[in-house]
């Protein structure tokens, strides 16, 4: 896994989504190739519709706590940084159900990327201390690698239930014009907070990782 190159030092704080710029910009209304270098991510598995499911509210009420215990466990020792945004993976059986935003078929595994400094031992330490607070862990919760590597990736403004004309977009006609097939699931990276952003505001780095067909 590639090292961040954040700076060491009490007063220095790392924002990666200004050293690894690429893995967070993109132009609006066309997709670009990019080259994603594997990244460790908390994970949190689960399925069905995110706006009813409650196993949804509990991977985002546990993601965002142990990502902040690992972050101050880290300026502690002076490897201070800006907790990255929420990303998720979302997949289906059938990738219409996707692109049709039938919701109550999709898989999705929400995830906040964790600096490559933090040791397994410092995530294990942010989980028991949120444990206290929140009690039993979701069985799925981890700290694993995500392997992209090429990928295509656009800007989304808007509501995410706009995301679907883009995407079948991308499916039927830009991946197929490539030469291109899925390497894995759409990718998404929420660079605005839903609760302070009005929907038609709202800025998505939507990502496919793919490959040859």
């Amino acid at each position: 896994m590639p090292r961040h190159d954040a700076p060491v030092g009490p007063l220095s704080k790392t924002d990666f989504r200004k050293t690894l710029t690429a893995l967070y910009t993109a132009p609006a209304g066309r997709f670009v190739e990019i080259d994603v270098p594997p990244l460790g991510f908390v994970k949190i598995d689960g399925a069905g519709d995110p706006n009813t499911v409650p196993a949804y509210r509990q991977a985002i009420e546990w993601l965002y706590p142990v990502s902040y215990a690992m972050k101050f466990a880290a300026k502690a020792i002076g490897r201070d940084y800006v907790v990255p945004p929420l990303e998720g993976l979302w997949w289906a059986d059938d990738p219409a159900d996707f692109v049709a935003r039938r919701k109550e078929r999709w898989r999705w595994t929400m995830m906040i990327m964790a600096p490559d400094f933090i040791e397994r031992a410092t995530f294990e330490a942010a989980v028991d201390k949120t444990k206290k607070k929140l009690g039993d862990a979701p069985s799925s919760l981890r700290l694993e690698a995500l392997v992209e590597g090429k990928s295509l990736q656009t800007l989304h403004v808007g509501s995410y239930d706009d995301e679907g004309p883009t995407l079948a977009c991308l499916h039927d006609e830009i991946m197929p014009m490539q030469g291109l097939t899925f390497a894995g699931p759409h990718h998404e990276i929420y660079l605005s907070d839903p609760r302070k952003t009005a929907a038609e505001k709202l800025k998505t780095i939507l990502r496919q990782p793919v490959k040859p067909i």
